[in-house]
């Protein structure tokens, strides 16, 4: 009998995927409707994109219709922004290693923001001054407050969550490119609120491993906090919950990552060669009631366990 390959590259996809994709793939075969898709990746307003890119209203009108139609953008309260899954699929394609497009006024799309946003701007920008440009770090931060604030119900600590949250990205993205060095395998879990399942494997990877993995989280839809049910039963057994929060999944976590764990996003998480990916089949735990959520809390150790024994990894004993 063959042994699996050390790697796996996930499942292929579905008809209706494949349909989705095939889609959007022709659609972004129109150099207008990239070039707008683009723009609004940089920050460019909708109602600007007009002068900006220097076409008719009409064009822009179209090429916005077919960029809802495919889900690829969908309409705000405050324009047109990219949905997650495009953020995911796309955001390197269109933005990557390319400053922001400027605007009409020649104003960098930071200076948009709200003072507390430009100022977490200057300060990772001299944070990271070593690895990367002030304009790659200012689009960065851009793109973390935008889809932070889509999902924040209060406002209070934005700017706090989107400093931590653009400095992760931005680690991640320094691994990638290979700018800096981690001795640690990277794991990162994926669920879809990343508020249940994936806040739980990540606190028991935590705590039994300690600083030996360095662990990341993320949702293909994620909620605005963790719910406090999860908070509770980790709290039952004794393992602490760090103050991570829900935050979207971007592509370079992903490529930053050595295993990468799904558990019920379906296939919002890109596959790249090199990596391990699982799929872990538990049920979330926040429909179930306080006996059900007990239960996969401890399947969810048992797998973490495991985890850490393929990584070779030696953990704390485990605590029956």
């Amino acid at each position: 009998m063959s042994e699996d390959p050390p790697h796996r590259v996930g499942r292929p996809l579905d008809l209706e995927a494949a349909r989705t994709r095939a889609a959007q793939a022709a659609a972004l075969g129109d150099t207008l409707a990239l070039r707008v898709l683009s723009a609004l990746a940089a920050g460019a307003p909708a109602d600007e994109l007009t002068a900006l890119l220097q076409v008719s209203h009409e064009s822009i009108a179209t090429a916005l219709r077919t960029l809802e139609t495919v889900d690829i953008i969908h309409r705000a309260a405050d324009g047109h922004t990219l949905t997650a899954e495009a953020w995911v699929r796309f955001g390197r394609l269109l933005v990557s290693g390319v400053p922001a497009l400027p605007t009409p006024s020649s104003e960098p799309a930071i200076s948009a923001l709200p003072d507390t946003i430009e100022s977490v701007a200057r300060d990772l920008s001299y944070r990271f001054s070593s690895t990367f440009s002030a304009e790659t770090v200012s689009r960065y931060v851009a793109e973390s407050y935008v889809l932070l604030s889509k999902r924040a119900r209060v406002r209070t600590h934005l700017a706090a969550l989107t400093a931590r949250y653009a400095a992760d990205r931005l680690d991640a993205l320094a691994s990638v490119k290979g700018l800096t060095l981690r001795g640690t395998p990277e794991v990162l879990f994926v669920c879809v609120q990343n508020a249940g399942r994936s806040q739980i494997a990540a606190a028991y990877l935590r705590h039994l491993a300690g600083g030996a993995v360095h662990v990341r989280t993320a949702g293909s839809e994620p909620a605005a906090i963790v719910h406090p049910r999860v908070i509770d039963a980790l709290a039952e057994v004794g393992v602490p919950l760090s103050d991570d929060f829900p935050k979207p999944l971007t592509d370079e976590v992903v490529q930053a990552a050595d295993y990468v764990v799904t558990m019920g996003c379906g296939d919002a998480c890109p596959v790249y060669p090199g990596r391990r990916y699982m799929d872990w089949d538990l049920e979330d735990p926040l429909v179930l009631d306080d006996a059900g959520l007990r239960a996969v809390r401890d399947r969810i150790r048992v797998h973490v366990e495991e985890l850490l024994v393929e990584m070779g990894v030696a953990g704390q004993p485990a605590m029956r």
